[in-house]
């Protein structure tokens, strides 16, 4: 996806040319990152993201981007993500989010225009779709739910922040800060509004089922529209919005600042380096990036035309309304991502409660500091 883009920058910029490399993610572009970075033959510019960005300013791998002309159109929520004391070391020009993308047709044959914003209300809706024998919504749990991050952001949202530095400061736990949510996500489960057996299933299959009318709803992801009306043809007709709040709370979008591109510390072509971050964010740039990879680019010179049904959440995705569990960690993230994933699993089969849950995220980061 990112080809026609370097293209793009070599035709405004003929006297730098790019030689791109390129490893799976995450976890494989981590491993192939930090091997090469320590050998010393890392690039003049990669990506960081979220779960490598400590690793990457702890070591001094990356530069302070703070203060740098092509930083002024980058919001103040990408910056932060990628920040640490007023330094900036990756250059975000894109948000993503997620929400709850609903069947139109499916939730009218029960009789509800949109699904309910009340997180009781919206179980209830599940409930009812399923005693019309309508499978009412798949969420694979193969990685943190985007339910709860959403759920998790809300509450995080309401307390000015802060959950996350409680957390890791010590004077609170994710027992303490977590358990409560976790208990209303629970629901959808102990409910039965939605099947247990999701464990095991994977993100496509979720979509595919959502795509070939098997399931009324699915967590929506800008990058997923396009096949959906693919798959789905004209005749799937769907929407995504904010998750279900739990009572108390907003509906909240789950979601991050996308990777950041940084420079090397130790490139010998840093001017060049910065020419292409200049690019970047710039409305060209940011244009040939929206366009060749779908995502939502949040620079202030230039807005993406984006799919429709993105519309209830898009205003928040460019505005940094959002949360993701793993981004907000601050320290230890790859750890507690791998603890966090396998406790929920064995949450939602039933296996343990939601405070043994949070009170194994606890122990993990205890061990690991």
């Amino acid at each position: 996806m990112m080809q026609p883009v370097l293209k793009a920058f070599e035709a405004a910029h003929p006297e730098i040319k790019i030689e791109a490399s390129y490893a799976p993610p995450v976890q494989g572009y981590i491993t192939t990152l930090q091997a090469r970075l320590l050998a010393g033959t890392a690039p003049d510019v990669f990506m960081m993201a979220a779960e490598n960005k400590t690793g990457l300013i702890d070591g001094k791998f990356v530069l302070d981007l703070a203060g740098e002309g092509f930083m002024s159109n980058i919001p103040k929520f990408n910056q932060t993500t990628y920040g640490r004391d007023g330094s900036v070391y990756g250059m975000s020009i894109a948000s993503w989010g997620a929400g709850l993308m609903y069947n139109v047709d499916m939730l009218a044959s029960v009789g509800y225009d949109a699904p309910p914003e009340n997180w009781d209300d919206f179980i209830a809706m599940c409930l009812k779709l399923d005693a019309a024998g309508i499978s009412p919504f798949l969420e694979a749990i193969d990685g943190m739910p985007i339910i709860l991050g959403a759920q998790l952001g809300a509450y995080n949202a309401s307390i000015g922040g802060t959950m996350d530095d409680k957390i890791f400061d010590g004077t609170s736990s994710f027992d303490e800060q977590w358990t409560p949510i976790v208990k209303e996500y629970n629901k959808l489960y102990e409910s039965g509004a939605v099947t247990r057996d999701v464990v095991g299933l994977s993100r496509a299959d979720a979509q595919n089922a959502f795509y070939a009318g098997k399931t009324a709803m699915t967590i929506g992801r800008p990058w997923i529209m396009a096949a959906a009306h693919e798959a789905g043809g004209p005749d799937l007709k769907f929407k995504v919005v904010k998750v279900p709040a739990i009572a108390g709370f907003e509906p909240y979008v789950a979601g991050a600042a996308s990777p950041a591109f940084a420079i090397n510390s130790s490139s010998d072509k840093v001017e060049a380096a910065k020419t292409f971050l200049t690019w970047m964010s710039s409305p060209a740039g940011a244009e040939s990036f929206a366009t060749n990879t779908g995502q939502i680019t949040v620079t202030s010179d230039f807005k993406p035309t984006l799919d429709p049904a993105l519309d209830p959440i898009l205003s928040d995705i460019r505005a940094g309304n959002l949360y993701l569990p793993q981004i907000a960690w601050q320290r230890s993230e790859d750890v507690l991502n791998q603890e966090a994933i396998a406790q929920i699993q064995r949450m939602v089969t039933g296996e343990i409660t939601p405070q043994e849950f949070t009170k194994a995220l606890d122990s993990r980061l205890a061990s690991a500091s």
